[in-house]
């Protein structure tokens, strides 16, 4: 089971910021299923600068998740 993390808008979006024992094969069925029990988090999570880190690694792509991990949705960032 995953530990899962949102930060920023994301995290604002939610209402929350980590849940624990989130069962997943891989992120994009962690993705359908956050979508699943809220749309408007589940779109924000496809949209576009959204990066995901699996156990503290930024990873691109739907990646298989292990059970003890920790997947991280961190919000588009901007620099200047």
């Amino acid at each position: 089971m995953a530990r899962v993390l949102l930060f920023g808008p994301l995290r604002d979006l939610a209402g929350w910021r980590e849940r624990d024992g989130i069962e997943a094969a891989s992120i994009g069925a962690l993705k359908a299923l956050l979508a699943k029990e809220d749309a408007r988090l589940g779109a924000a999570l496809s949209g576009p600068g959204v990066q995901v880190a699996l156990d503290q690694a930024i990873v691109r792509g739907d990646q298989p998740i292990g059970p003890r991990a920790e997947v991280a949705f961190l919000p588009p960032m901007s620099g200047g």
